[in-house]
C-alpha cells in the first residue's frame, strides 16, 4: 500500500508528543523528515522518534523531494506564511490551529490550494474522533430532539511569559488557543453558522494575552455559551440540550489515547440512575485525523477540516474580538 511521507515543520511539543507518534501509528502516512532552526534540535528529534532526515532550516524541507505532505505546528502568526509556502513548493499542507489570525490570512490560503490543486486543512483532531462524530449522529437521529443550546467550557492554568501561548504577537491567548474549539464545535453540531455574537474578554495586565473570556453566540437554530481561560483550573466540558434530551461530552478536546472516551445522555432526569453513559473504544485522534487527511491525498477526496471551514470559524473568532473591544453585538459575515 502507498504511504503518504509527511515532513514536519519545526519540532513543536504538539508535534513530537501528539501528532508524530499518531503519522506513525497509522497505515497511510511515515514520517520521514523533520525541520528545526537548530539542527541540533532537528536531529535529536529525529534521533528519539526513529525519524530517517533532519534539516536545520524550514526551506531545507520544503526543498526535499521525497516529502509529499508537511504538517505545520509553528507559532499562530506563522501559520499563513509557511503554509503558502509549502505549497508553493508542490506540498500538501495539514496546519495547526487557528491556520489563520485574520479573514484575509485564509483566503489567501484558500486562492494558494485552488491555485497549486493541492490538499490544505486545519489540523482540528476533534472532528476525527469517534465519540465526536457519534454525538453529532445521536442529534441528527433527532436524539435530543432539536438542539436549541450548547454549553461549552475549557480552561488550564499557565502564567509563563516565555511560552507562546501568552505573546500576543505570536497568536497567543485563549480565545485562539482554547476558543476556537468551543467555536468549531458548536458549528459542527448545529451544522450551521452562526448570524452574531457578543462576548467579554478580560486581558492580562503584563501578557496583553485574553485570559478569560466568554462569549454568547446566535444561530438560525438556537444559541452557543461557552467561556474559556488560560489562568483557570484544568477544566473542559460540552453539554448539548435539546427540546427532548441532552448530551454531555466528558473530555471533549483532549482525549486521551489510552483509555475510552465517554458521553452521557438523559431526557430531563435529573438522577444519576437515569442517565445513559456510552463509552468509546481507546483511539488515538491524532492518528484517525492524519490517517483521514493522507487518504484524502492517496484517493483526491476531502480533507477532514476544509480551509472554508476554519475560513467560517475564523471569522467566529475575529468577530469575537470586535465585539469585546466595541461591547457591542458584531454580525458574522
Amino acid at each position: 500500500m502507498d504511504k503518504i511521507r509527511w515532513g514536519i515543520l519545526s519540532t513543536a511539543k504538539i508535534g513530537l508528543k501528539q501528532v508524530i507518534p499518531g503519522i506513525q501509528a497509522g497505515e497511510l502516512g511515515e514520517v520521514t523528515a523533520i525541520a528545526s532552526r537548530s539542527l541540533d534540535k532537528a536531529e535529536v528529534a529525529a534521533s528519539s522518534l526513529g525519524i530517517e532526515k533532519a534539516y536545520g532550516s524550514y526551506e531545507e524541507l520544503l526543498e526535499d523531494p521525497d516529502v509529499a505532505c508537511i504538517y505545520n505546528p509553528l507559532p499562530n502568526n506563522l501559520h499563513m506564511e509557511w503554509t503558502i509556502k509549502a505549497m508553493e513548493a508542490g506540498k500538501h499542507v495539514l496546519c495547526e490551529k487557528p491556520i489563520g489570525l485574520t479573514v484575509a490570512e485564509v483566503k489567501e490560503m484558500i486562492r494558494v490550494r485552488d491555485r497549486t490543486g493541492l490538499k490544505a486543512g486545519e489540523a482540528f483532531m476533534v472532528k476525527s474522533n469517534p465519540q465526536w462524530i457519534e454525538t453529532r449522529e445521536r442529534v441528527r437521529r433527532g436524539e435530543v430532539g432539536e438542539p436549541r443550546l450548547i454549553q461549552g467550557m475549557f480552561s488550564y492554568y499557565n502564567t509563563d511569559p516565555s511560552n507562546i501561548r501568552n505573546i500576543p504577537e505570536l497568536g497567543g491567548g485563549g480565545i485562539w488557543d482554547i476558543g476556537c474549539y468551543c467555536a468549531t464545535m458548536s458549528r459542527y453540531i448545529f451544522e450551521e453558522e452562526p448570524t452574531r455574537l457578543v462576548s467579554l474578554l478580560e486581558f492580562d495586565p503584563d501578557m496583553k494575552t485574553d485570559r478569560l473570556g466568554s462569549v454568547i453566540m446566535e444561530y438560525p437554530s438556537g444559541q452557543t455559551i461557552f467561556s474559556v481561560s488560560t489562568q483557570l483550573v484544568p477544566y473542559q466540558r460540552m453539554h448539548i440540550l435539546g427540546t427532548k434530551g441532552h448530551l454531555e461530552v466528558k473530555i471533549p478536546f483532549n482525549a486521551p489515547k489510552d483509555r475510552e472516551c465517554t458521553v452521557a445522555q438523559d431526557i430531563g432526569s435529573i438522577l444519576l440512575d437515569k442517565i445513559t453513559t456510552h463509552a468509546y473504544p481507546v483511539a488515538d485522534q491524532y492518528t484517525l485525523m492524519s490517517e483521514a487527511f493522507s487518504k484524502a491525498i492517496l484517493s483526491d477526496g476531502e480533507v477532514p477540516v476544509t480551509l472554508e471551514d476554519a475560513l467560517n470559524n475564523t471569522k467566529v473568532l475575529t468577530a469575537i474580538f470586535d465585539s469585546a473591544k466595541s461591547g457591542q453585538w458584531v454580525n458574522i459575515n
